[in-house]
C-alpha cells in the first residue's frame, strides 16, 4: 500500500488537515453533549467544518487526477481521503440529529463516549503526522492505533449499558420516557458508529505499518 520514496508530501499533508477537522468536529460535539443548550448558536460551526473538510477531500482527488505518479498507491489516497471525510460526516450528522431532535440533555454517560472520540481523534491526528516516514515512525503510529482500539473497547461496554438504561428507564415510565429513548439511543449509535469509524481509521494505519515498515 505505501511506497515512500518520493519526497511530494503534499497527500500526507493534506490527510493531516482532515484529520484535524474530524478532532475539531469531536471536540465540538463534546462541548454540544456537556452543554446542548449550545446546540443551535452552534450551527454555523459545524456546517463550516464539513465544508471546509469536502474543500480538502476535493483538492486531494483533484491532485490525484493530476498526478502522473505518487507517493502511495493511488487506490490507497483515495480510500483514506474518503474515511477521512466519512468520519467528519458522521459528526456532523450526529450534531445534526440532536439539534432537530431537541435531544436535551445527554444520558448519564454519554459525555463519556464524547470524550474518547476527541482522544482518539487527536491520536489519529498524531499518526497522520507520522505516516510521511513511517519506517522511523513506526513504533509510535502503533502506539497511536493502539489507543484508538482501547478507547473502542471501553466505548463499546459503555453503549450497551447506556442503552440498556434507556429501555429500563422507559419500562417504569412508559408514557414519559418513550420518546426520550428514541432520541438518545440513535444519538448512542451514532456515537457508537464514530468510535468504530476512528477505530478502522486506526487499522488502516496499523495495516500500512505491518505490511511496509
Amino acid at each position: 500500500m505505501f511506497n515512500f520514496s518520493r519526497k511530494d508530501t503534499e497527500f500526507f499533508d493534506l490527510f493531516v488537515n482532515n484529520a484535524k477537522y474530524f478532532h475539531l468536529g469531536a471536540v465540538l460535539l463534546d462541548e454540544i453533549i456537556k452543554d446542548p443548550n449550545k446546540a443551535l448558536e452552534r450551527i454555523d460551526e459545524i456546517l463550516g467544518l464539513e465544508a471546509k473538510a469536502d474543500e480538502v477531500n476535493e483538492r486531494i482527488i483533484e491532485k490525484l487526477n493530476l498526478s502522473f505518479i505518487t507517493p502511495i498507491d493511488r487506490e490507497d489516497i483515495y480510500m483514506i481521503a474518503r474515511e477521512l471525510d466519512n468520519g467528519v460526516d458522521l459528526l456532523q450528522g450526529t450534531l445534526q440529529r440532536i439539534i432537530m431532535s431537541r435531544a436535551g440533555h445527554a444520558t448519564a454517560k454519554c459525555p463519556m463516549l464524547t470524550n474518547w472520540i476527541v482522544e482518539s481523534t487527536n491520536e489519529l491526528v498524531k499518526a497522520f503526522k507520522l505516516l510521511s516516514d513511517i519506517k522511523k515512525n513506526q513504533r509510535e503510529i502503533l502506539d497511536a492505533c493502539a489507543k484508538v482500539r482501547e478507547y473502542e473497547s471501553k466505548a463499546d461496554m459503555v453503549y450497551r449499558e447506556e442503552v440498556g438504561i434507556l429501555y429500563d428507564d422507559a419500562t417504569r415510565d412508559p408514557a414519559n420516557r418513550t420518546i426520550h429513548l428514541i432520541k438518545w439511543k440513535n444519538i448512542l449509535e451514532d456515537l457508537e458508529e464514530t468510535q468504530d469509524h476512528c477505530n478502522k481509521l486506526g487499522n488502516i494505519l496499523r495495516g500500512g505499518v505491518m505490511k511496509y515498515a
